[in-house]
């Protein structure tokens, strides 16, 4: 089929109101990613390069979120809410051009994967004129029939039209059609609107196309594919569906996931083979492991590059900018940000690293913080090879440690230290004899006085 031409249309028109939201219902994102571009993905992947989306209520911002998208749909608005045919009708300059196949996706349905596509289109290519994407839900009640004859697909029957021997079939409209684009408008601008609530329906072109003596046929997918989105629960449901895939792919392809129901993907999340993520680890938006990297457990990652061989957390967090060479270390409750750590580097304990590189094998001790920000502006932080800073000390930026380069526990570095330098930037200890014991006999005598002036009360 890689010689077809394929037109994917997305109806992306409905409100979603039982969503209870100001946004529109198909930019709720599953993984990170706006329904309609989950959508958008898999008529990608199933050959379908040239996409409409046709757009109703939030056009604006589905418009801005579809530009996003690689390549960029077209986009068509559906001014009136006349049905599902009608909406497809509003992206007639999108078919006009001719196509092979033309696939009619919703864009509510983001777990929708190719392969259903895929056995759609080439039951176009083996002759048939219309192809209906059906599913076996465990109770078809409510759902529209696949009514068939001699392997052919002669009507989609509504659940409330369906008589009693038409309401226990199983086999039910999963939504999804794949049209000849040689027949697709004709089909389309014969569909009528007698109906009860004067719309013009998408499924009408089976008994259209039938009628005309074109092979009508039906296919089928898993019940979750065709899984529509109405509420938030709903959204849930799916996301939890997406995840369990995701984990499931993830561990196939040579990663071990301690315990994969605490993990949680995005929709580009990579890792390499022999990592392992232990539990309750959230990957965000564009993190790229490379192989053998161990994730403990409590970690949230997101917009991080992880080098072979890295260890991060437990407890760490590695926000955008996040850039783990090869075998660095980011430890426990560490947080990394718009920072290179570089080869073999160490950031261990309850440390703030932001804006700035870390050179190779420096090493940087607990409580440690780069004072990045003046209320205005961001500022960098150099930390040089083999640099060695102990433990609670503040870098203020912008500053430069050459290599090699130690500062003293305690310091507030705020000028360059040169390589193999030692730099304090600390007050001057001083000890006086006794003075502890008589700090501890005032405060107690304090604290007895403030006790009695109570109790006398």
């Amino acid at each position: 089929m890689t010689d077809r031409s394929c037109l994917s249309i997305i109806l992306a028109a409905g409100e979603g109101t039982r969503m209870k939201s100001a946004k529109p219902k198909v930019l709720h994102e599953i993984a990170g990613l706006p329904m309609v571009a989950h959508v958008a993905a898999a008529a990608r992947n199933a050959g379908g390069g040239d996409i409409a989306i046709v757009i109703g209520h939030g056009a604006d911002e589905v418009r801005k979120a579809a530009g996003g998208f690689d390549p960029a749909p077209e986009i068509f608005v559906q001014e009136q809410r006349l049905g599902t045919a009608h909406a497809v009708l509003a992206a007639r300059q999108a078919i006009e051009p001719g196509y092979d196949d033309v696939l009619v996706m919703f864009g509510d349905t983001p777990l929708i994967e190719a392969a259903p596509l895929l056995a759609a289109r080439k039951k176009l290519a083996e002759g048939a004129a219309v192809v209906v994407v059906g599913f076996r839900p465990q109770n078809p009640a409510g759902y529209g029939r696949l009514i068939e004859e001699n392997g052919r697909l002669v009507a989609i029957r509504e659940d409330k039209d369906a008589s009693e021997a038409e309401k226990k079939i199983g086999f039910c409209n999963g939504g999804l059609m794949a049209i000849s684009g040689r027949h697709a408008l004709s089909l389309l601008e014969r569909v009528g609107n007698n109906n009860a609530k004067g719309e013009y329906y998408l499924t009408d072109i089976v008994e259209i196309a039938t009628g005309d003596g074109l092979d009508v046929v039906a296919t089928e997918a898993s019940a979750e594919s065709v899984l529509g989105i109405n509420n938030r629960a709903e959204l849930a449901e799916a996301e939890a569906i997406w995840q369990r895939r995701r984990r499931h792919q993830v561990m196939l392809s040579g990663v071990t996931l301690i315990a994969p129901e605490t993990i949680y993907f995005s929709h580009d999340t990579e890792i390499g083979q022999d990592s392992l993520v232990e539990p309750n680890v959230w990957f965000g938006p564009a993190v790229r492991v490379s192989s053998g990297v161990t994730i403990h457990a409590f970690s949230h990652i997101e917009g991080a590059t992880i080098a072979t061989g890295s260890q991060v957390g437990p407890y760490a967090r590695l926000r955008p900018g996040a850039d783990l060479h090869e075998k660095a270390k980011v430890g426990n409750f560490c947080e990394v940000k718009n920072a290179a750590i570089q080869k073999g580097a160490k950031v261990n304990h309850l440390t703030y690293i932001g804006d700035a590189r870390v050179g190779a094998g420096a090493n940087i001790g607990a409580g440690t913080i780069t004072c990045n920000y003046d209320g205005f502006g961001k500022h960098f932080t150099d930390i040089g090879a083999g640099a060695f800073v102990g433990s609670n000390s503040s870098l203020v930026a912008p500053v430069t440690l050459g290599d090699g380069a130690y500062i003293a526990s305690g310091s507030v570095i705020t000028e360059n230290v040169e390589g193999e330098a030692l730099a304090f930037g600390r007050a001057r200890q001083k000890t006086i004899p006794g003075k502890g014991r008589e700090l501890r006999e005032r405060f107690a005598a304090a604290a007895a006085a403030k006790k009695k002036s109570v109790s006398e009360t």
